[in-house]
């Protein structure tokens, strides 16, 4: 196994993130009672989500995106790519699976390492080398291995509720009770302040987690320029990806190791990744480190 340097700034951003988030929650919850909506269901309602975001996490953006879980024998140079990158990191070996999309792309998702899922698109399989796609692969091991990928689905659990809210408030507000159609138009109100301010903090922590994982990938295959083409080849060709295709696997563009943006979507106000030059700049930065030249 490879020498490991463990991403301080990452762990800390992670603690952050979570401590903020959790105050944005609590303000939240708190507005939503005053407003009269019931206590008891609100802590049943979190309590549900929670169980359902930490155990299910992983079928649930398998489902979202159609992924399939595959055997051995179905892609066994697929699955070998990703025991080896896991042996590198010093990981249990992921499940792998499949995602049948003309948009190029590769994702993990899991709670831990040992409860992890390695995803790619089957015509990134079409576009890279063998050595890139290992490269791709090594980069979606390293977010397991920083176990940012439970922190991300935890960070859009605040975000999901505040949606649930905003979705429905108009309605409750105009077909509900006359003296309480005015609590859920400002419980809506609210809810459209967390959702942009857990977004923003999603934001800030997605996109230092994308150079991690660059940094993770360049550690473990030790050839930075490897995943430096792959990105580069990827973010080509989405160019050349119908907007239909994007928009609707636009819901994982958080998970994806390159965003899928068709243009059409408020989505794209929050990127989640940094910009390509700026992850090529600092992969450059690493080789330099690794030829022992920084």
């Amino acid at each position: 196994m490879k020498v490991w340097k463990r991403d301080w700034g990452l762990t800390a951003r992670i603690w952050l993130t979570m401590f903020l988030l959790f105050l944005v929650y609590l303000a939240f919850i708190a507005i939503l009672s005053m407003l009269g909506i019931g206590l008891p269901f609100l802590v049943l309602l979190v309590f549900v989500m929670a169980f359902i975001q930490y155990f299910f996490s992983d079928r649930l953006v398998l489902w979202s995106t159609r992924a399939r879980v595959i055997d051995p024998d179905e892609y066994p140079e697929l699955h070998q790519m990703v025991e080896k990158c896991a042996s590198e990191a010093g990981i249990p070996k992921p499940r792998v699976a499949i995602m049948q999309t003309p948009v190029p792309n590769a994702f993990a998702t899991g709670r831990s390492p040992k409860h992890a899922v390695v995803a790619v698109t089957d015509s990134i399989m079409r576009l890279l080398s063998p050595r890139e796609l290992e490269a791709v692969l090594a980069h979606e091991i390293s977010h397991i291995k920083n176990r940012d990928v439970l922190t991300l689905t935890i960070a859009s659990f605040v975000a999901m509720i505040a949606a649930l809210v905003m979705n429905n408030f108009l309605f409750a507000a105009m077909f509900g009770r006359r003296d309480s159609g005015g609590a859920w138009v400002l419980a809506g109100i609210a809810a459209v302040v967390v959702y942009f301010v857990a977004q923003l903090l999603i934001m800030a922590l997605s996109r230092y987690r994308e150079f991690s994982a660059d940094r993770g990938s360049a550690y473990i295959t030790g050839q930075p320029r490897d995943l430096i083409s792959a990105l580069e080849k990827i973010s080509t060709r989405m160019n050349y990806v119908p907007a239909p295709q994007k928009q609707a696997v636009e819901t994982a563009n958080a998970f994806f190791i390159i965003p899928a943006l068709s243009g059409r979507t408020i989505i794209e106000l929050f990127s989640t990744h940094p910009p390509l030059e700026k992850r090529i700049a600092a992969l450059e930065q690493v080789e330099l480190e690794l030829k022992g030249l920084a």
